[in-house]
């Protein structure tokens, strides 16, 4: 057979269907309400693209016969797309607690997410050149995606030896997310803690310590991210809690917990270190993608040109974006809308005499800062995944420039009133912003999935887009709930419940707007961060000349600026992925080893992640913290417990996997 004629076989298959995006969107509306609710909880999201690939795969199996690897995977990008959407919590709530707002408009906050997140599905066309289809990033969840995508749908082959590849891999994956999601139901009943810790106080009066997150989601991450970046996440722990928080904490010394001690400096200190040196990390990252981006770029137009003069056939079907020109007139279109929200937002307000001028400056911003954010978290996804990407890094770094680009028009007319007009303009920009990185952070991830199942890049976007306009059609519907319900820590206002949702990112973006425009922000903290950001980028350097190591930058910033209780996990899996590997290089068959470890961590992702969902909906269903505790919070041996059977199901799992691939 022909290539053409290959190509024309594959492009046969069924893959952007009515019932594929109908399943996406209606999995969008649980996804997107446990987002929010976690990321106004706990400050955290989770990739919902593994759990709606096993949903559609179970659901199109059950009652169709003609369902293909992608359709399913225009299913999961569709509700992965909405699913990420929910990361504008980070901002937007902020709005709320300065008193900007009493609730959420709907076309405002649909307007502000589906206008972000479309640019940033528009801005990721080509970015797939540069960060997919010419990168060696590894993209943990996007492959792990494949690879449920691959198992699941039997894709590895129709012979007798492939099916029963097949099964094993599926098999793998399987006893995989059943370890994980019984782990965590465990950790939900409260008989293994959720997180372990130990803090003390140091000789010179501070304090430090660690602690872990007891998830195996987080330890197949670090898996699948592999060693490089496990290293310098090391680098970056040891940096945030071997030296910057006990210097900090011993500089004003006061009595009380350890622990709450270190976290209190590392939270409202140390995290400002972590923003500037993932700011000079990222601006480098930026510099270094220079060339690929523009190689991207000019492919996109030789691409359209090859269309315009009828040479499209010359294009292979996995090559074929959306087309340029549509891409560039789809931008503009999003601009018109957010220019409408901001002046409108602006209008009759104390500062509606400075309508014309911040709306232009503004967008001029959202356009200029928007492609470099959706580059850089692109890049960041890439390295260590869309859940642990922090989006809330970038959009600190983008408030910052807000800010201070709106306080230089709008300051000289209040002349000292009241800034609150000020801030909240910041953060209505700064979640358009925020709403173009979050898209690009898990739509790369998506577009990494579609190239290893061969899916139709152009495609592909269409259903990201469809996701985008899903999910944000749901956030202000869920927002607005949770906010008659519960409310938000320190906004104005009396919710149902009488303990709010905490919020902690979106306050944290608020304070740094407040500071920013009323000229009290720590900037020597971001100053200092940015020197340890630029140190990790010579280091970085001169390791990658040697030919053998690499310490990549954004990587040590990370464990800087995320808790430690993300990182450790993390860290833990890279080192114990690079263990099982190296063994598995003695093994008869190595790679069969090794690709059965890659689908068993995906498999930890899976189970982590399906049970998440139901736990919140359940949280929010019962309206309690803890619906499913059985023992008290002090329940004695809920940590060894949890210790033991974490290493226990660690360490058994791999050695069954090991096993099974010799046979």
């Amino acid at each position: 057979m022909t290539a053409a004629a290959a190509d024309h076989t594959e492009t046969s298959r069924l893959e952007l269907t009515i019932r594929g995006v109908v399943m996406g969107v209606l999995i969008t509306l649980v996804f997107t309400a446990a987002n929010v609710y976690l990321g106004l909880k706990v400050a955290l999201t989770f990739a919902t693209s593994i759990p709606a690939a096993v949903i559609s795969m179970a659901v199109l199996r059950a009652f169709t016969r003609n369902a293909t690897i992608v359709e399913n995977n225009i299913v999961q990008t569709v509700a992965s797309a909405a699913g990420a959407m929910a990361s504008v919590v980070f901002v937007l709530p902020g709005l709320v607690i300065i008193g900007a707002w009493t609730g959420f408009p709907f076309w405002t906050t649909f307007g502000v997410c589906a206008s972000g997140g479309v640019l940033g599905v528009m801005y990721t066309i080509p970015l797939r050149r540069a960060l997919v289809t010419n990168s060696n990033l590894p993209y943990p969840e996007g492959v792990a995606a494949a690879e449920v995508l691959i198992v699941g749908s039997g894709a590895y082959g129709d012979t007798v030896d492939a099916e029963a590849d097949s099964r094993l891999g599926l098999l793998t994956i399987s006893v995989g997310a059943i370890a994980a999601a019984v782990y965590a139901a465990f950790s939900a009943m409260r008989i293994f803690t959720g997180e372990v810790g130990a803090y003390f106080r140091t000789a010179n009066g501070g304090a430090t310590g660690l602690g872990a997150q007891m998830s195996l989601a987080l330890f197949g991450a670090g898996h699948l991210m592999g060693p490089a970046v496990g290293a310098a996440m090391l680098v970056g722990l040891v940096i945030a809690w071997g030296a910057a928080v006990p210097v900090l904490t011993a500089a004003a010394p006061v009595a009380g917990d350890a622990a709450d001690l270190a976290l209190s400096v590392w939270s409202q200190k140390v995290r400002f270190l972590g923003a500037g040196a993932i700011g000079v990390s990222a601006i480098w990252t930026l510099a270094k993608l220079a060339g690929p981006l523009i190689t991207g770029v000019t492919g996109a137009l030789a691409a359209q040109r090859r269309r315009g003069e009828g040479h499209a056939a010359s294009l292979t079907r996995v090559e074929q974006d959306i087309p340029i020109g549509v891409m560039l007139v789809i931008s503009l279109i999003c601009l018109v809308p957010v220019a409408v929200v901001l002046a409108t937002f602006l209008s009759g307000g104390p500062l509606g005499g400075l309508v014309v001028p911040l709306t232009i400056g503004a967008v001029l911003y959202i356009v200029i800062a928007g492609f470099a954010v959706a580059a850089v978290c692109g890049y960041m996804a890439g390295l260590i995944g869309s859940s642990n990407s922090p989006v809330s890094g970038m959009a600190i770094l983008s408030v910052l420039g807000a800010a201070l680009l709106i306080a230089a028009i709008g300051l000289p007319v209040l002349k000292g009133g009241d800034t609150r007009p000020l801030v909240a303009f910041a953060l209505l920009v700064t979640s358009v912003l925020i709403s173009v990185a979050i898209a690009a952070n898990d739509n790369l991830q998506d577009l990494k999935t579609g190239q290893l199942v061969d899916a139709t890049p152009w495609r592909q976007q269409v259903a990201l887009i469809i996701g985008v306009i899903a999910g944000s059609a749901a956030i202000p519907v869920i927002l607005n709930l949770l906010n008659k319900a519960y409310g938000f820590a320190g906004a104005p206002g009396q919710a149902i419940s009488d303990s709010p949702l905490a919020a902690p990112q979106a306050t944290l973006i608020s304070t740094i707007a407040s500071g920013v425009v009323g000229g009290d922000l720590q900037w020597g903290l971001i100053g200092v961060g940015a020197l340890i950001g630029a140190a990790l980028v010579v280091v970085d350097e001169l390791l990658r000349r040697g030919g053998r190591y690499s310490l990549p930058p954004l990587g040590a910033a990370l464990a800087i600026y995320l808790p430690s209780s993300v990182t450790v996990p993390v860290i833990l899996g890279a080192f114990a992925g690079w263990a099982f590997n190296r063994a598995a290089q003695r093994r008869p068959n190595p790679e069969a080893t090794k690709r059965l470890g890659v689908l068993l961590v995906s498999g930890y992702i899976v189970g982590d992640s399906l049970l998440n969902v139901a736990y919140a909906g359940l949280i929010v269903a019962t309206g309690k913290g803890a619906p499913l505790a059985v023992v008290p919070e002090d329940f004695g041996p809920a940590t060894p417990l949890a210790l033991a059977v974490y290493a226990a199901t660690a360490l058994l799992l791999y050695g069954w996997t090991a096993r099974r691939a010799q046979s």
